[in-house]
């Protein structure tokens, strides 16, 4: 799986690497967690670097909180009903879009990310690794995104007795999910699961090829990876500083 991960460059450098402009101020994460409102790059709007939050809510789900899927199996997209409408690419044209701002929408998206972890476990317990290209060098993980309305919204009831507090369950929100699929030989030793990593090349073909070209994305990284242990502050979403990336010794 893939539960945190870090985007530390400068957001010019971010901004360069994906040819798109930030439209919220960006600050570094060294350790972005589920739950959090983190960039992407959709297929909808590819100039464009906005936030959505880390874990997935289909447009189907009754109530936000019985959903939020951080990762999703790469050997089954297509048919989990979770992950199907925003693999096969699902989106509004401009004409639907014109019949309103809450109409649901859903797609693929890239993640930006500079390094992500993964949790070896040990006789001290588990023990945190950071995996990374050389240099830092940024890439993008593929994902998936969508748009979920409150049931009272959908069905136009939402002005009928709707609570002043419902907990932030009347709230439109997008959320994006994080493809996974076998590890490679760099991070075999560390889980039986990593994050499709893209290389620059796939990029445009994961956001806008079909899903007989995206299918051929979904193999594990096999470009040069390196890893080294981190610290377990890591394990705390309330740590986010630089030092969350720094080698340790074992």
């Amino acid at each position: 799986m893939c539960g945190r991960y870090s985007l530390f460059a400068p957001p010019e450098t971010i901004e360069a690497r994906f040819d798109a402009t930030f439209d919220f101020t960006f600050e570094p994460r060294y350790n972005a967690a589920p739950s959090q409102s983190l960039p992407v790059v959709t297929d909808a709007d590819a100039d464009t670097i906005q936030r959505m939050e880390w874990g997935l809510v289909p447009s189907w789900a009754d109530d936000r909180s019985d959903h939020g899927y951080i990762n999703a199996r790469a050997e089954t997209l297509a048919e989990k009903r979770s992950f199907a409408a925003a693999y096969e690419s699902r989106r509004c044209s401009a004409e639907q879009s014109e019949a309103g701002p809450d109409t649901p929408t859903a797609g693929r998206c890239l993640v930006p990310a500079d390094g992500f972890y993964e949790w070896v476990s040990g006789d001290g317990g588990k023990q945190p690794y950071r995996v990374a290209l050389p240099d830092d060098a940024l890439f993008a993980m593929a994902g998936l995104y969508e748009r979920w309305e409150p049931p009272q919204r959908q069905t136009g009831l939402g002005e009928f007795g709707a609570s002043d507090d419902d907990g932030g369950q009347d709230e439109v929100i997008e959320t994006f999910t994080i493809v996974t699929t076998e590890p490679n030989a760099s991070v075999r030793d560390l889980h039986h699961r990593m994050a499709v990593v893209l290389s620059p090349d796939e990029e445009e073909t994961w956001l806008t090829g079909d899903t007989d070209a995206v299918s051929d994305l979904l193999d594990p990284y096999d470009g040069e990876m390196r890893t080294y242990p981190v610290s377990t502050a890591v394990n705390s979403p309330a740590n986010d500083d630089p030092s969350i990336i720094e080698e340790i010794e074992v």
